[in-house]
């Protein structure tokens, strides 16, 4: 698997197979030092060591060969690249083994990336610790390495840190000792006798890690406690600890997360009959931290947010995320750490199986209450589709040459459509089958790099079917198709052709046909419905028998990763017969009615009134999750037409009419033991009839929120309503209310409130209060929560263009603040994606015109598309929406 790109790859005349890293990490100073120790087998003659490092500073590089050191000629630092190039004076022979020694120092900066600082408060005072976020080509920033996810090699890690604070890594430590100051070998004497002689340092060695990638390495130092329990793995029968550290202001709220992850190790290793392979499994909980969470081997890092619960407080939607990011980390102990992809290309071998494995498969089996498998429709199919529908999308395996690329495509594809794609696979060829053929594909490639064809090959073995024939063009195409029906009274004729969000299609990009299961749902004579899961669309077009006087439906149970367009009649005739209360169609089915309606709808392929009309049919829903689709689906019309006065009226009184119905049936009070389907559904009520401005539910969240507000009594206010009710009170009310709300965000209880408090305070309607609120985002916040804070900018529909022109203002400081993170395009897409009027692209399009684009340029291209599509809509459809309202007020 090795590359001939030597362009944007390492060169390969030099392996590394192993390092000893040692790390001193000083909290006060801010600073860490090291020596990085990597033992080398020479592949081919060589005259040059070249590797990565970034940001450091390095020391006088040493390297010996058969015992003997080699003169070196020079030392050339690549800044673009990343690399150094160490050049000797003579030839490294092929077969023979070296070991290069490198000195580094580096300053704990905030970046989120590479070994970075973590700030909190300790008791009222500024307080730091320093962990790492190394995914996807930061190892580099901390130390010395080959920084590439084929180039794996066994670690030793070794920390040198002040004697009252903890230390982490990816495997158990093995010794821990109070520094002696000239006890030490040359290689770490030079640091360890540096130190202040009247300063208590210690030195922790932490065990050999199995055969790794760099972007998997992790180490940690600070204050840290920790809660403990033990597991006992099935194939193995050993016993393992599982603990989560955090500092002590956060630790309380980690047991669920820890249940969770004792909940599913087992059962990885009885679904995959591969075993759990360390010793130990950690979470480190952060303050700072830019993505979700990371799934380093044996120490997985998240921000708070994603492992912390209130365990006090009612909070389901909090309680599935976390478990879910729980979940999600530890199937990467499998997909990702044990098995590896070969390049970043193949990244959707790693996060594609965490979302269906993490987020369905194995959740489903827990907390089957829950309906994770039909969650994954509103929650990743919808997302995966809604990205993939534009021009500017990508394929699922897409070619990536550097970092600037890497972390662009941590995106919907290579999570939501890739997880889609499998649960398609799975649901064709069973999930038993599909299950076998995974354990197969790990077991063949373990502690190995994989592609695509590898995971393919595993399900073929155990599915006797060409899955590689089957599936490729769902993850080497871009995008994904729509099914035109035709129909006759024994026959439907699909058509299929690429779905795009504009409507708009040129043959050059209807050049893919793909190979759709069909999951044809019929009714006989008899009532009962069967599902053909064996009919597949092989070509452009086909016929396939069917009795269409019977009620039918394709892609039963929304498994399918496309869209189906039915005639206005029978779409009709589909949901007259869907909202029946024993109807022959399912959750799912339901489901996949709405969403298929709303999303043809926007694109233009059907009339806006035929998704109204489905969605009317609907009102008496009972299922959460429908209701969820079509919450999501009708939130496109205001973000679309907000600037259409005479529709938003109208759309928001029919709003109304669906979810003020949904409160007086449910009420305010939640109950500990009602089923998640009533409190779900309930949250989804009160915070959709609040937004269209019901007067009673509004007025019941601002009785809570006063209370609040005036005696600092939250008890009023249940988390799952927490969100709504702050942005409630800062929209609707004045500065007291703005106040109290960032007194939230200054010092959070949860970081539920803290997520809550950064969505509303961007919703605020006064000028200063407003002034304040960017302020804030663009000089006080932290960096990771910059995006909870341009989630409610891009919700205030009077300072959008205002939000623009602040975000253009601050652009260059906000790209200095996060451009080695995976969040940097993200703000782009926040904070232009609603203002999508001809003038609004073409301001945009002239602001970036001299900026380098190189770490936003997937995000750019898809967010102008995603104006094209906006201005589709309204051109298309504003009077047929608008048509459809009238007629629908005067039937009042």
């Amino acid at each position: 698997m090795a590359s001939t790109d030597t362009q944007h790859r390492l060169p390969t005349d030099v392996k590394a197979t192993h390092y000893d890293v040692t790390v001193k990490t000083d909290l006060k100073a801010q600073i860490f030092e090291g020596l990085a120790k990597i033992y080398l087998d020479v592949v081919k003659d060589t005259s040059q060591v070249v590797f990565n490092s970034s940001e450091l500073e390095l020391g006088k590089a040493e390297i010996t060969s058969n015992g003997s050191s080699l003169e070196q000629t020079d030392l050339a630092a690549d800044k673009e690249k990343e690399r150094i190039a160490l050049k000797l004076a003579s030839n490294l022979k092929a077969g023979s083994t070296a070991i290069l020694k490198v000195p580094f120092k580096g300053s704990l900066t905030s970046a989120m990336t590479g070994y970075y600082k973590s700030r909190w408060e300790n008791e009222g005072k500024e307080d730091f610790y320093a962990l790492t976020q190394f995914a996807a080509t930061a190892a580099r920033r901390a130390f010395p390495c080959w920084d590439e996810p084929a180039l794996k090699a066994t670690f030793a890690i070794t920390m040198i840190s002040r004697g009252e604070t903890v230390s982490l890594s990816n495997m158990p430590s093995i010794s821990e000792a109070p520094l002696q100051p000239g006890a030490y070998d040359n290689d770490i004497a030079s640091i360890v006798d540096a130190l202040p002689k009247d300063e208590k340092w210690k030195i922790t060695k932490f065990d050999t890690t199995p055969k790794m990638s760099t972007y998997i390495v992790a180490f940690a130092n600070g204050p840290f406690e920790h809660i403990e329990r033990h597991i006992t793995l099935p194939l193995s029968g050993k016993q393992i600890p599982l603990r989560i550290y955090g500092t002590k202001d956060l630790i309380h709220q980690t047991e669920f997360a820890l249940e969770v992850k004792a909940k599913v190790i087992p059962l990885y290793e009885k679904v995959f009959d591969v075993a759990f392979p360390l010793p130990k499994l950690d979470t480190l909980v952060a303050h700072d931290f830019d993505a979700g969470a990371m799934e380093n081997w044996g120490l997985i890092i998240g921000r708070k947010q994603a492992f912390c619960l209130d365990p006090n407080s009612l909070d389901l939607s909090m309680k599935m995320w976390v478990a879910a990011v729980q979940s999600h980390e530890c199937a990467h102990m499998w997909f990702g750490n044990i098995t590896t992809m070969a390049w970043w290309s193949t990244l959707w071998l790693n996060e594609s199986f965490a979302t269906l494995m993490g987020e369905v498969i194995i959740p489903d089996k827990i907390f089957p209450e829950w309906k994770v498998n039909s969650a994954f429709i509103n929650v990743h199919l919808s997302k995966g589709l809604g990205l993939d529908g534009k021009l500017s999308s990508h394929p699922i395996e897409v070619k990536v040459k550097d970092a600037n690329e890497v972390n662009q495509i941590f995106d919907a594809l290579s999570y939501s459509k890739g997880g889609s794609v499998l649960r398609m696979l799975a649901n064709y060829v069973t999930e038993e089958k599909f299950l076998a053929g995974v354990s197969l594909y790990l077991k063949a490639n373990l502690y190995g790099n994989t592609e695509t064809k590898d995971l393919w090959d595993g399900i073929s073995k155990a599915t006797n079917i060409d899955i590689a024939e089957l599936m490729d063009n769902w993850i080497s195409k871009t995008g994904f198709p729509v099914l035109t029906v035709t129909e006759s009274s024994d026959s439907i004729t699909v058509r299929q052709d690429r779905f795009l969000d504009t409507g708009k299609l040129e043959d050059k990009d209807n050049q893919t046909i793909w190979n759709v299961p069909l999951a044809i749902a019929s009714t006989g004579e008899d009532g009962q419905t069967t599902v053909d899961r064996s009919a597949v669309l092989r070509k452009r077009e086909q016929t396939f028998k069917i009795n269409t006087t019977k009620p039918y439906k394709l892609n039963s149970g929304t498994s399918g990763v496309y869209r189906v367009l039915y005639s206005p009649e029978r779409l009709q005739a589909l949901g007259t017969e869907a909202a029946k209360p024993k109807s022959v169609f399912t959750l799912d089915d339901r489901m996949g009615l709405v969403q298929d309606a709303m999303a043809l709808a926007l694109a233009g392929y059907a009339k806006f009134s035929a998704a109204l009309t489905l969605v009317d049919l609907f009102r008496h829903e009972k299922e959460y999750l429908v209701w969820a689709s079509i919450a999501s689906g009708l939130a496109e019309i205001p973000s679309i037409w907000w600037e259409y006065p005479e529709i938003l009226d109208q759309f928001n009184a029919f709003r109304r009419s669906l979810y003020v119905p949904l409160v007086e049936k449910l009420g305010f009070e939640y109950e500990m033991d009602e089923h998640p389907d009533v409190t779900m559904l309930r949250t989804l009520a009160i915070s959709n009839a609040a937004r269209a401005g019901d007067e009673s539910v509004n007025a019941h969240l601002k009785s809570n929120f006063d209370h609040f507000a005036k005696t600092g009594d939250d008890s009023k206010i249940v988390n799952d309503l927490l969100a709504i009710t702050f942005l409630q009170a800062v929209k609707l009310g004045g500065k007291d209310e703005y106040d109290a709300v960032f007194n939230v965000l200054a010092n959070p209880k949860t970081p539920t409130a803290a997520s809550a408090a950064m969505k509303a305070i961007g919703s605020a309607q006064d000028e200063k209060l407003m002034e304040q609120t960017y302020d804030y985002i663009f000089h006080k916040s932290r960096d990771q929560d910059v995006l909870y804070l341009f989630v409610g900018l891009e919700a205030n529909n009077k300072f959008r263009r205002k939000s623009v022109e602040m975000f253009e203002a601050n652009y260059d400081h906000m790209y200095k603040r996060l451009e080695g993170n995976v969040s940097l395009s993200r703000l782009i897409e926040y904070i232009y994606r609603s203002v999508t009027t001809e003038e609004d692209t073409r301001k945009m399009v002239a602001f970036f015109k001299d900026k380098d684009r190189s770490k936003i340029s997937m995000m750019y291209e898809q967010t102008l598309d995603g104006h094209k599509a906006a201005r589709g809509s309204i051109e298309r459809s504003t009077d047929d929406v608008k048509s459809w309202l009238d007629n629908w007020s005067s039937k009042l």
